[in-house]
């Protein structure tokens, strides 16, 4: 980043909040002494900059100063473009509208020089979503009671299940073409993960039902170390991609040579019936290497599918 750059991304910065000299560095990714000699370049320069003392002290900018509109350039527009048209991919977002007018209040305010060499990019670049059909009309809803920090009372539609949960919300957050909320939920007992599309009704929790959760999650537990259970598996091309997407255990995989690569991994075993679906649905391309339980219980699944179309292929034969 030029140093220009780097001043204006400064005053930018304190214009909205009080900042650590170190805290400015690790965002703009200097050394705390560059952003020490940027802060007194800028004071020269007559930026109304304080400093406050204290642990929880930093720099401010005075409120009364205020920064002209500024051009986005090139790499700062694709940026901003790439990141919007992914968000278009998704049925519904919290600001349907939005996502489609900031694009072209961005496209218009841009000088026709800018347009010109971002538009060939934006045709290279991109994020994939899938393209989904579900709708999630309760986005904001969601949003508003994690904002909150509000339990709410949510009817919601599983694969097995559809029941009035309680649930304490923490975020919102967008995956494979779905939106998802993360929230705690006493019936599970642990922190959970919900389609955003599959509420129906949310609510304002009962504040007797609330307290109690309250209570019962700041009553001491005692502390047992969750058993796991080392998984190491061989994965092909296509395996290698289809494990990658997984948010937990993605970040575990690594090429062995050109051709193979290798997931390995400590599974809680609260999480053994999925890891037993999960690599059963990868079929061959994946190998399990260990557990040996594991082994088996892929085959004796694959032996149930088997028995089942050899049934359903003598039927039609008879």
């Amino acid at each position: 980043m030029r140093r220009m750059d780097r001043l204006i991304a400064i005053v930018i910065a304190l214009q909205q909040r009080q900042e650590s000299a170190q805290m400015l560095a690790d965002k703009l990714e200097v050394s705390k002494r560059t952003i020490m000699r940027d802060i007194q370049a800028l004071s020269e320069m007559g930026i109304p900059l304080y400093a406050e003392l204290g642990s929880a002290g930093g720099y401010r900018l005075a409120e009364s100063y205020t920064l002209p509109p500024l051009q986005l350039d090139v790499q700062e527009t694709l940026t901003v473009l790439v990141a919007l048209r992914a968000l278009t991919a998704y049925a519904d977002t919290p600001f349907n509208r939005e996502r489609w007018t900031v694009i072209d209040k961005i496209r218009h305010v841009l000088p026709a020089a800018t347009l010109n060499q971002v538009e060939p990019l934006l045709e290279l670049m991109r994020v994939e979503v899938p393209t989904r059909s579900f709708k999630a009309p309760l986005l904001n809803e969601l949003l508003s009671y994690c904002s909150q920090g509000a339990w709410m009372k949510a009817y919601y539609r599983s694969e097995r299940h559809q029941r009035w949960l309680l649930l304490h919300p923490k975020r919102v957050y967008a995956e494979h073409g779905f939106w998802y909320c993360a929230a705690y939920s006493p019936l599970h007992g642990e922190d959970r993960t919900f389609r955003a599309d599959r509420f129906d009704e949310l609510q304002d929790a009962d504040p007797t039902a609330v307290q109690e959760q309250i209570r019962l999650l700041n009553k001491p537990q005692k502390e047992t170390a969750a058993p796991h259970i080392r998984i190491r598996a061989e994965l092909t091309y296509r395996g290698m991609l289809q494990v990658e997407q997984d948010p937990h255990i993605g970040e575990h995989v690594q090429a062995i040579h050109d051709e193979l690569w290798e997931v390995d991994f400590r599974c809680p075993s609260s999480e053994w019936e999925w890891a037993k679906k999960f690599f059963f649905t990868l079929g061959s391309d994946a190998h399990v290497l260990e557990p040996v339980t594991l082994r088996a219980a892929i085959y004796e699944r694959a032996k149930e599918l088997c028995c089942r179309y050899r049934a359903e292929a003598n039927e039609q034969a008879d």
